[in-house]
């Protein structure tokens, strides 16, 4: 299929993460075999033939979707994203894992649907948005439809638990709301309301409040919620300027929890050190870069959300699988974008940049 995208230079950024992130991906995922686990060769494949070729085929198909297929849509997408994220509580489809139930069973793998209802949200806001950017000043215009919009997939994420892409997609949708000319006064309340919610999930969840209580002293628990921590910080600093070389870390065999997933940016840390790690945020931030220029280019008010939606998205879920493993904020459970274990997570991050591809092929001449 040929490729209809005027931005050489997004693609190029996409498809060079997408390769470090295999190859780093496949380095961490090694630390398995030490822990008798047979399904290294499986894991890679799926995240190779579901994440890289799934994913490109999608991004393809997104970046050549007519505009107004995309708006008409959009409404659409938002609900189905919704009920394919309520199926995880269905009996026997729903899989339930480390205290969550966030996976479909598909038998051969699983899906996190989590990662489509990203994309739902997003285009829904921007649908919403795009019309009403003159008019947020009224409440009813405003505030209370993107609370509406936005608390719907919050409960249901909340219900799983998933508490990190609950706080992802607000902290999305707010920067979406504020760039759309919303008054300061709803960015205030909408502050507010985040805060306070989260202080009752502090309040009723454990997990949640350990995980604030090991931020704050990880040494506290060095065996048990301090753990991860400490071998991501032990990791990233051993790997000091170059690194040991990849494929020559140490901490992923039978040290560091989920080396292929949300540590895995400590894994290429130690085994590429300061350089690699520098090279590597590089990478995110010209994407990230290059996709708001698209956004700002854009032709259609709707098209230039979407990529700005999908450019704040990438960059947030970076800075905050990055900052966990740096001991900046709470360890969440959210994967570093094209590198952490997941054929459905590198899957939706392809079909969000083929949405970004999309407003650049439409961008204004």
């Amino acid at each position: 299929m040929k490729h209809r995208s005027k931005d050489g230079v997004f693609f190029t950024l996409v498809l060079t993460l997408s390769l470090v992130g295999i190859i780093v991906y496949s380095s961490a995922t090694l630390g398995f075999l030490a822990r008798e686990n047979n399904s290294v060769p499986k894991d890679i494949l799926l995240q190779s033939v579901i994440g890289l070729g799934i994913g490109f085929l999608a991004l393809f198909l997104v970046s050549a979707l007519p505009l107004q297929t995309i708006k008409k849509a959009a409404p659409y997408l938002y609900v189905v994203t919704l009920l394919l994220t309520c199926l995880v509580f269905v009996p026997g489809l729903g899989f339930h894992s480390g205290g969550a139930t966030r996976w479909i069973d598909l038998g051969f793998t699983t899906i996190q649907p989590a990662e489509f209802l990203k994309i739902g949200y997003v285009l829904m806001l921007s649908w919403w948005l795009a019309p009403r950017a003159r008019t947020l000043a009224d409440p009813r215009q405003g505030i209370l439809a993107f609370v509406a919009i936005t608390a719907i997939p919050a409960a249901i994420l909340l219900a799983q638990p998933n508490t990190s892409t609950t706080v992802l997609i607000g902290a999305t949708g707010l920067a979406m709301y504020l760039a759309s000319g919303a008054p300061w006064r709803d960015i205030g309340v909408f502050v507010i309301t985040l805060v306070l919610g989260l202080g009752v999930i502090i309040a009723v969840r454990p997990y949640v409040l350990e995980r604030f209580k090991t931020f704050f002293d990880p040494s506290a628990n060095a065996l048990g919620s301090g753990y991860q921590i400490q071998q991501s910080m032990i990791a990233i600093g051993s790997g000091r300027f170059i690194g040991h070389g990849l494929g020559q870390g140490v901490e992923k065999f039978n040290y560091l929890p989920e080396p292929s997933g949300d540590s895995v940016f400590a894994v290429l840390a130690e085994e590429t050190g300061f350089v690699g790690s520098v090279i590597l945020l590089i990478l995110f931030v010209a994407l990230v870069a290059r996709g708001v220029t698209i956004a700002g280019q854009a032709r259609d008010l709707f098209q230039g959300l979407v990529a700005f939606g999908f450019s704040i998205l990438i960059v947030l879920q970076v800075f905050i699988n990055i900052s966990a493993m740096l001991g900046i904020i709470p360890l969440t459970g959210l994967p570093l974008p094209f590198v952490s274990h997941g054929g459905t997570a590198l899957l939706a991050m392809l079909i969000m940049c083929g949405f970004i591809l999309n407003a650049a092929h439409h961008k204004k001449a």
